[in-house]
């Protein structure tokens, strides 16, 4: 097999994360960029290229036992003034960077996934890249769901690496996600004679106290530490300046570590809040999406991980991993480019970011188990 330290990526990393920041692809509106790469997979004559609607999945058939799944999404947040346009600079303690929107989440994880479609002719697993649309929207829209209804056996792998940015860091499985909308009754009243009716936003008072009373869970699964949340994050209510409002709704976010299921996290958040209703009032899940467990026991991430030395870390987000999870597939995020630059107008990712990640996955094309 062919040694990782000798193979240099086929093009400067660096320039082709720039490329693709110049190609402004916010959600809705991917097609030029899609159109583009396309174009290149197509003439790649190892892969068998298909596009399904605007997502791209590029595979190679060479018959072997284990299948690597490498992917990433082609749309950004909407432009914030001219970062749409690429600026390579030097930043202290990152040497040479590039700066513009999707930098970092994901256009320089887009660019090793091109790289390493371009480079590596006889992988010793199978490879899957899936470049897939609308990930910075509602989940409705994200073109995974979209593969998944049309030709989902193009997302089969034995295990999913997505390029989010982490560092060039592995950042394991995920945390799940939901909100609930706690809705209290009152009555209304003047309130030049308040004592005639009742507050409901003042009932919040009590389910605050017990929201911030909460002490985080933080189990270790794998060896990575999740930390739990729950937060108030929405309150709407009142109904003017002299009536004592009747209803007050409150949005309570909850953020939980892969150990619960969806269900016993519901259950865990409906124990703080409850106690706090009467009849009348009403609890809702509005929103949830599953965590991942982290997978770290699966030969292929293993590999990856003591072969180059990785440091690994509880992802406490939620990210698409969740989605071929929920399929059966072992899935992790690998990427290049510092998360907490993304979304922000000063958006970057450096050379040692993009080439660090591309040396790790390369080596685990390559090398395989």
């Amino acid at each position: 097999m062919t040694s990782v330290s000798s193979l240099a990526p086929p093009v400067d990393l660096l320039a082709l994360t720039g490329d693709l920041i110049n190609i402004t692809s916010v959600s809705f509106e991917e097609q030029v960029l899609v159109a583009h790469l396309e174009e290149q997979l197509r003439a790649i004559p190892w892969l068998e290229t298909h596009r399904i609607g605007d997502n791209l999945v590029a595979r190679t058939n060479l018959g072997h036992a284990h299948r690597i799944l490498i992917g990433g999404h082609s749309d950004t947040v909407p432009v914030n003034g001219a970062n749409n346009v690429a600026v390579f600079e030097p930043r202290s303690g990152h040497g040479e960077t590039v700066r513009g929107l999707g930098a970092s989440d994901m256009k320089g994880g887009v660019a090793v996934i091109m790289a390493l479609a371009a480079a590596i002719s006889e992988p010793a697993v199978d490879v899957t890249y899936l470049i897939y649309a609308r990930e910075e929207v509602a989940a409705q829209h994200n073109g995974l769901a979209e593969v998944q209804r049309l030709a989902p056996e193009l997302l089969d792998a034995d295990v999913a690496i997505l390029g989010e940015p982490t560092c060039a860091l592995l950042e394991a499985g995920c945390q799940g996600t939901m909100r609930m909308v706690l809705s209290l009754k009152g009555a209304r009243a003047h309130t030049a004679r308040a004592w005639m009716g009742r507050n409901a936003i003042h009932r919040l008072g009590t389910v605050l106290a017990a929201i911030d009373a909460y002490e985080a869970r933080t189990p270790t699964i794998d060896g990575c530490t999740y930390h739990e949340a729950v937060q108030a994050v929405f309150v709407d209510g009142g109904v003017a300046g002299n009536v004592v409002p009747d209803e007050v709704t409150l949005t309570v976010g909850h953020r939980f570590a892969p150990d619960r299921t969806p269900a016993e996290a519901e259950a865990f958040l409906r124990s703080i809040l409850e106690p706090h209703m009467e009849e009348g009032d009403t609890l809702e899940l509005t929103d949830m999406s599953p965590p991942a467990a982290p997978s770290l026991t699966h030969p292929l991430l293993s590999s990856l991980v003591n072969r180059n030395q990785l440091t690994v870390k509880a992802k406490l987000g939620w990210t698409d991993v969740a989605f071929f999870y929920a399929r059966g597939v072992p899935a992790a995020n690998f990427g290049p480019g510092d998360p907490t630059l993304a979304h922000t107008a000063g958006e970057w990712v450096s050379r040692d970011s993009v080439e660090s990640a591309w040396a790790s996955l390369s080596d685990l094309l390559i090398n395989g188990v």
